[in-house]
């Protein structure tokens, strides 16, 4: 059957009606780096987000979150190099003033404009390079990719994708570009995100299947365990594909939805496969848990354990860290039943060393993606969770982040 998901090129423009720029202003140490970015729809859209929980949660959150109450959105404006967090009152007002030049050269109303941050906590945002930075921004249909790197920190490459596909015999296109390498445990991952779509949507509908999106691919990350304060994700949709108002009862709703996912999905691996010092991926794939949410429990602590980490990274198939994480996972398990495989390779049976070849084991741990697979042998509790290993390069980035 063939596949009815296009990937295409421009990420976030490849929709109909958005637009996007950049601009190096100084933000970072290095001032020929982009550190500026706009995107916009030419149309107001119907858009939704979800946040870090985080009690420090950044300025621009906050404005994001106040905002998106109305269910609308046309542009954002993101920075990187400054994360405009424990800024106080003089933060919040250096966000509302992103979004007022961001409106101002617009031409839209100033509620009508997001903004998000990333970088250095607790440095106030230098409005003086800002101001001029949004002036110079040119917006154009093809700024999709440079949107994507501009918004880079620690990251080693941009994480941009597109599909298109066809609904009511409409062309349809959904884009997505992300940011994230450190400071990931996600509960909503330091992770922007913003997704773009020509459907027309209804706002509930949206809202609960972004929701649910996150909850299958951001939700379900850690490079180091450590939450964000600026943690986002934005999904607008400008409907001017002029499709039926898609919602929970219209029959190509799926279509949407897998198309939605199979774009969070994406991003979120390649969040955990450039972790910060990171050289192997590792995906953790539960079955057999009592319910869906012991085995995201379970499959999430597999990503967090320290100790799994450092043995991924050193190809040592040590299983009795695998083990150790789940026992402590929160999980039901009965110690007599669980089984462990490292690929295709089973270390673990009923809860025991299983015989197999340790050079087999190895080499299931060899590449620069490790599988790892649970059967709790519980009930129909299914879960997936992406990390990946812990090296002395994650030490190096963050020894040093400041200077």
């Amino acid at each position: 059957m063939p596949d009815i998901f296009r990937e295409i090129e421009n990420c976030i423009t490849a929709p109909q009606g958005f637009r996007a720029g950049i601009t190096s202003c100084g933000i970072k140490s290095d001032s020929s780096i982009p550190d500026l970015a706009i995107l916009a729809s030419d149309v107001p859209c119907i858009s939704s987000g979800t946040f870090t929980p985080s009690s420090t949660r950044a300025a621009p959150v906050q404005v994001c979150q106040e905002r998106l109450k109305s269910g609308k959105a046309q542009a954002v404006v993101v920075n990187s190099g400054n994360a405009n967090c424990a800024t106080g009152d003089v933060g919040l007002l250096n966000a509302y003033r992103m979004t007022e030049l961001v409106a101002k050269k617009l031409e839209l109303e100033n509620e009508m404009v997001l903004c998000s941050s990333t970088g250095i906590i607790g440095r106030q945002l230098p409005m003086e390079k800002i101001q001029p930075g949004v002036a110079a921004i040119e917006l154009s249909r093809d700024g999709g990719n440079a949107f994507s790197e501009a918004i880079l920190t620690t990251d080693t490459r941009p994480k941009r994708i597109a599909l298109e596909f066809q609904i009511e015999g409409r062309t349809v296109r959904l884009g997505g570009v992300t940011k994230g390498a450190g400071m990931i445990y996600p509960n909503m991952a330091t992770m922007l995100c913003y997704l773009t779509t020509d459907a027309v949507i209804e706002h509930a509908w949206l809202k609960a299947e972004l929701k649910a999106a996150v909850d299958a691919s951001f939700n379900m990350i850690s490079i180091d365990g450590d939450m964000s304060t600026n943690d986002t994700c934005i999904l607008f949709a400008n409907g001017l594909a002029g499709n039926t108002p898609l919602d929970g009862q219209h029959p190509e709703a799926d279509t949407f939805r897998e198309a939605l996912r199979r774009v969070t999905i994406y991003l979120a691996r390649e969040i955990t496969r450039d972790g910060e010092g990171a050289t192997k991926l590792m995906t953790v794939h539960v079955y057999g848990a009592r319910d869906k949410a012991d085995a995201v429990k379970a499959a999430r602590a597999i990503t967090l354990s320290p100790l799994w980490q450092c043995a991924l990274a050193g190809g040592d198939p040590n299983w009795g860290r695998i083990a150790s994480a789940l026992g402590a996972s929160g999980c039901e398990l009965d110690q007599a039943t669980y089984d462990i495989f490292i690929g295709d390779v089973q270390v673990a049976k009923q809860g025991m060393a299983a015989q197999y070849d340790q050079d087999a084991a190895r080499k299931a741990m060899a590449g620069d993606e490790v599988i790892i697979t649970i059967d709790l042998h519980l009930g129909d509790g299914e879960a997936t969770a992406w990390g990946c290993d812990l090296t002395h390069g994650y030490i190096d980035e963050n020894t040093l982040y400041t200077r």
